[in-house]
């Protein structure tokens, strides 16, 4: 595609993500980030230049937008092929594929992210709550007016750090770089912009969502699994270790350990039945925690990533 050259930063970046209509998000926020930050570079080495001049002494070296648009295209491929962790064996059964996600390593990254999803969920939750009250408090002094900006940023950092744990945990292409910031704008009018971008308050909607989910993931993982692994040590106990079966110590209880004493009170026929079901339920697991983690990231994506500027 033939276009003329642009002659403005503005008009390079409008020309850059009309050329990447359709990419991914995080790719279009990626690239316009670094072709800013490059051609701002050069405008600060080159003074005596205008923007045109710099522009059309660039074109050879960085490219046209058109050219941009698709170097990152081709490089995308190349790096997602690059970092994606080895697939696991295709399986066509369907007991194939239920017990071939043992073999997945995305099941477990997700399942370590539901886990840690507890603690980042409360400190999302907490600074938004606290950065809001405390903005709310001192906006009428003089001094709320740099807190709001400095926690609105912060929000923004917030966000580029979620997004890269969730690309490396869950899968999700996330942005790799900072929000494209129109830095030739008027700072008042980049703060004003700032304030007005759908995307910070759904980045903030995001963030008071996660104290919730993280809950439910850390309370359905944990229990699942720990349920699993009782299911499966019970029967062990008694084939291996030589504990009771069809003892009741204190009321009914799967795994009793006390006084030297090991025991259940499962009967001895149940027990293949119990650790069969904890086996299963392992696997059921990992299945579980694989799909929620595509889902959060799809989640996370539309309200981390998607803005009305794309």
């Amino acid at each position: 595609m033939n276009t003329a050259l642009p002659t403005s930063i503005p008009e390079y970046l409008e020309q850059l993500r009309a050329a990447l209509a359709g990419a991914d998000p995080a790719l279009v926020q990626d690239a316009l980030y670094d072709a800013e930050e490059y051609l701002r570079s050069e405008m600060a080495e080159n003074p005596d230049k205008s923007e045109a001049e710099v522009i059309a002494s660039v074109a050879g070296s960085y490219g046209a937008p058109d050219e941009v648009a698709d170097i990152y295209r081709d490089t995308e491929v190349k790096v997602t092929r690059a970092l994606r962790p080895p697939p696991p064996p295709q399986r066509k059964s369907a007991l194939g594929q239920f017990f071939g996600v043992l073999a997945d390593p995305r099941a477990y990254t997700s399942l370590f992210y539901m886990l840690l999803s507890l603690a980042t969920g409360v400190f999302y939750f907490t600074w938004i709550v606290t950065g809001a009250s405390l903005s709310a408090g001192l906006g009428v002094l003089i001094i709320g007016i740099p807190f709001v900006i400095l926690f609105f940023g912060s929000v923004r950092l917030l966000s580029l750090v979620e997004g890269r744990l969730v690309e490396v945990m869950l899968g999700e292409r996330m942005p790799r770089r900072p929000l494209y910031a129109e830095r030739g704008k008027p700072l008042l009018q980049r703060i004003v912009d700032m304030f007005i971008d759908p995307r910070t308050w759904s980045t903030m909607l995001y963030f008071l969502a996660m104290l919730p989910l993280g809950i439910f993931y850390f309370t359905l993982i944990v229990t699942m699994t720990a349920c699993s692994l009782a299911f499966i040590a019970t029967p062990i106990a008694v084939w291996i270790f030589g504990a009771d079966a069809g003892v009741s110590v204190g009321g009914w209880q799967l795994l009793n350990i006390g006084d030297d004493v090991i025991s259940t009170s499962l009967q001895a026929w149940a027990l293949p039945f119990l650790f069969v079901t904890g086996f299963l339920m392992l696997f059921l697991t990992l299945h579980i925690a694989r799909g929620l983690g595509m889902l959060h990231g799809l989640f996370a994506k539309h309200l981390l990533v998607k803005s009305a500027a794309y």
